[in-house]
């Protein structure tokens, strides 16, 4: 086979230190941007990334040559070294973080759950969110 070929889905999961509501609007939309940047320059595949005050939500593409903790050290790593130096700005995240394997039938309802992070926890706690989907409770939205 002269080519190799990969369609390894991961839902990431991580919060900030001490799980910290730090993460403001504007705060959000440049960690965003800067994860966006960092993914490129490292060839990771983002499909997308969204979140809360207090944790974020990313979905990846491994190619065959990397692993979930290659990729979460490398974004996590690279946007503590971006905000570090910038008042008001600081990121510290928590140590570890929660991957999920998602078959290519399920990226829709993924994409659909990360995008809506902002209503989903309107009424459930990132605790919560986690056992649901660690107990594979299908993610949807019930609003």
């Amino acid at each position: 086979m002269p080519q190799s070929y990969s369609a390894l889905w991961v839902h990431l999961i991580w919060s900030t230190k001490n799980r910290q509501p730090i993460l403001t609007p504007d705060l959000r939309k440049e960690l965003f941007n800067v994860t966006n940047s960092i993914s490129k320059e490292y060839e990771i595949y983002l499909d997308c990334i969204n979140g809360i005050e207090d944790h974020v939500h990313l979905l990846v593409r491994l190619r065959t040559d990397q692993t979930v903790a290659d990729v979460v050290k490398t974004i996590k790593g690279n946007t503590w070294e971006h905000f570090k130096e910038i008042p008001d700005q600081y990121i510290t995240w928590q140590d570890g973080f929660a991957a999920f394997s998602v078959s290519p039938a399920n990226l829709k309802a993924v994409r659909n759950y990360i995008y809506r992070q902002q209503i989903h926890h309107k009424n459930k706690s990132f605790t919560d969110e986690l056992k649901e989907i660690k107990a594979g409770i299908r993610l949807q939205d019930k609003s």
